[in-house]
């Protein structure tokens, strides 16, 4: 009888964590659905009505996720991650620039996964530490300025996340403002400065870029990297 009741407790925890999961994905989701367009986010909109970000984080808070479940771990903390980011802009909002505000990315907390972390910790440890091989999250992490690969309308979800990643770096890199080539002389987002050793564990930087793009870059093309643009990626 114990051990029947030690199951179905079992069995209860694991429905309420499917369930939790499901309905922030289906949440997140609206949200980004409402409130992103072509790119860029309607921080004025929300500022306005902040009720559904709040309660997205509040969700993000007291739900748990393990490594042993990748996906839904992976796309969990990449939502966690944009909407943080979207929360702090909201929280300063009218501003510029994330970097106009102080301790955007290092000092600045959330409590996500039942972790209080800052960004530059969900980056870092969270998500690329645990993940060193998944270069792909740097074009679905949207840190606020339009140097960023742009964000999606729409959640990333466990059960499509593969073919989001992927979509999202094809597209990033195939995007001439994103990869500028002229000639011999290839120009890359800093992103590839800041996180080289991501895109060099299986070759050069500019091998990684080729294997998502449609049109190649040739071998021995001089790289450099363009200013990133910290402008707030912002709608009205």
């Amino acid at each position: 009888m114990k051990k029947i009741t030690i199951i179905l407790i079992l069995l209860i925890a694991q429905l309420g964590f499917s369930q939790s999961t499901a309905d922030f994905f289906t949440k997140a989701d609206a949200f980004f659905k409402s409130y992103v367009v072509n790119g860029r986010v309607k921080y004025n909109a929300i500022k306005k009505d902040p009720v559904v970000l709040d309660e997205l984080l509040n969700m993000a808070s007291t739900i748990n996720v393990s490594t042993s479940q990748p996906k839904t771990y992976q796309a969990f903390y990449v939502n966690a991650y944009n909407l943080a980011v979207i929360k702090g802009i909201v929280n300063k909002y009218p501003v510029k620039s994330p970097k106009s505000i102080k301790g955007f990315f290092d000092k600045t907390t959330y409590n996500l996964g039942g972790k209080v972390t800052t960004l530059n910790d969900l980056e870092n440890k969270i998500l690329r530490k645990k993940f060193p091989n998944e270069a792909r999250f740097h074009f679905a992490l949207v840190c606020a300025g339009l140097g960023c690969p742009p964000i999606i309308a729409e959640a990333y979800k466990p059960s499509i996340l593969e073919k989001q990643l992927q979509r999202q770096t094809v597209k990033a890199l195939n995007n001439p403002n994103f990869i500028r080539v002229k000639g011999k002389k290839v120009q890359l987002s800093q992103i590839f400065e800041w996180y080289k050793e991501d895109f060099t564990r299986n070759g050069s930087e500019i091998d990684f870029v080729n294997t998502f793009r449609k049109e190649k870059i040739p071998s021995g093309g001089k790289v450099s990297y363009y200013p990133y643009d910290w402008s707030l990626n912002q709608t009205k």
